[in-house]
């Protein structure tokens, strides 16, 4: 039987990789490991409920996503994977604007009604946001929520692939494009060996263009660069902090260790650079800092950088593609990949497989990426 490939190994390819291959689908997944893949550079906060985007397609993925959680890690776990990189450990949106944060509070209660893994909900004073996080400057209160979480990208990845692996999956090192012909899939060529496969999944993010177009197939994906700075503030207590949702378009995940993740940068006018510049830096520290001030003390240790990628409309697709038989798409993630990504990986192995979604597909079908069609 031949297996269902997968191109791209980021939370994505894993997700479906983890999946197919627990299900007991023969899957290979090969992936060039290239320099700058989003999943390895990010830290996600599982929190999209207080969220003010307006797209509904969006925001059923996200909440589908962060109810997935704790499903995915107690079965990763059942598979003896402990180091998944996820702790639900609270989320913090502050803001020095008490109208502000009654609005906040607000939508969380009502985004409750469907989501009530959403968990505690409570209007915290500046002094009681502070006894949660000691670096946060006077003069912010904040919405406190329960069940959200921090994950770290590489190692959730990592255990993904270490379970699918543990259930036959096989992996393969190279740069591989699909091959296909007559309407249907043959599977991928591989550093320019031809590896047949049944179905052919493409989840290579913002690399899938080069995966598609020797199957004649251009799609209008693009890669957004990301700066996300790491510090270590020498303090062990940080791993039992909450994330901070800051105003200003940033984030603040404290870590294990004494580390502290600020991020990130939203930058596209930029093609696969992958040196952190002066000016990414400034910026995140300079709204890190209006926020955490004691963060100023924190010794720098580096400075990741990542390319999400994004469609035009900052919706994520998921489908067959082309009409090509047995070829299946996912990508556009953005900035919300590690919240999507593992729930839309296996909504996308569910398709593959033929069996039942938990979503309607429709809202996310790749057709309106996909150029010349």
């Amino acid at each position: 039987m031949k297996p269902i490939l997968i191109i791209g190994s980021g939370i994505l390819g894993a997700s479906a990789a983890y999946h197919l291959a627990k299900s007991g689908q023969p899957v290979t997944i090969i992936d060039r490991h290239e320099p700058g893949q989003a999943t390895g550079a990010a830290a996600g906060i599982i929190s999209p409920w207080l969220s003010q985007r307006r797209n509904k397609a969006w925001y059923a993925l996200a909440k589908g996503g962060a109810a997935f959680y704790p499903e995915l890690i107690r079965s990763l776990e059942s598979d003896g994977e402990t180091s998944t990189g996820y702790k639900q450990v609270g989320a913090l949106s502050v803001h020095s604007d008490p109208a502000v944060l009654d609005l906040a509070e607000e939508r969380a209660y009502d985004r409750r009604k469907e989501a009530p893994e959403i968990g505690e909900i409570r209007r915290l004073t500046e002094e009681e946001t502070r006894e949660k996080v000691p670096v946060l400057a006077e003069g912010f209160a904040s919405v406190w929520i329960g069940g959200a979480a921090r994950v770290n990208g590489r190692q959730l990845r990592d255990s993904l692939l270490s379970a699918a692996v543990k259930h036959g999956a096989r992996i393969l090192s190279g740069s591989a494009v699909v091959s296909a012909g007559e309407g249907r899939v043959k599977g991928a060529v591989v550093d320019g060996r031809l590896i047949e496969g049944e179905k052919v999944l493409v989840t290579a993010g913002a690399w899938a263009p080069e995966a598609l177009a020797p199957a004649g197939l251009q799609v209008e994906v693009q890669a957004q660069k990301a700066q996300i700075l790491h510090l270590d503030l020498g303090d062990p207590s940080t791993g039992d902090w909450p994330v901070i949702m800051p105003p200003r378009r940033h984030y603040i995940v404290p870590s294990d260790g004494g580390r502290i993740i600020v991020g990130t940068t939203h930058e596209d006018d930029h093609h696969f650079e992958l040196d952190a510049t002066a000016g990414g830096i400034h910026e995140m520290l300079d709204k890190a800092l209006v926020t955490a001030p004691a963060l100023s003390r924190a010794a720098f240790s580096s400075a990741n950088v990542g390319y999400r990628p994004f469609t035009a409309d900052n919706l994520p697709v998921m489908g067959p593609l082309g009409g090509i038989d047995g070829l299946y798409f996912a990508n556009g993630l953005g900035s919300s990949g590690l919240t999507v990504g593992p729930f839309l990986g296996t909504q996308l192995a569910k398709m593959a497989a033929g069996e039942p979604l938990d979503i309607d597909p429709a809202p996310y079908d790749p057709s309106k990426v996909l150029l010349g069609h």
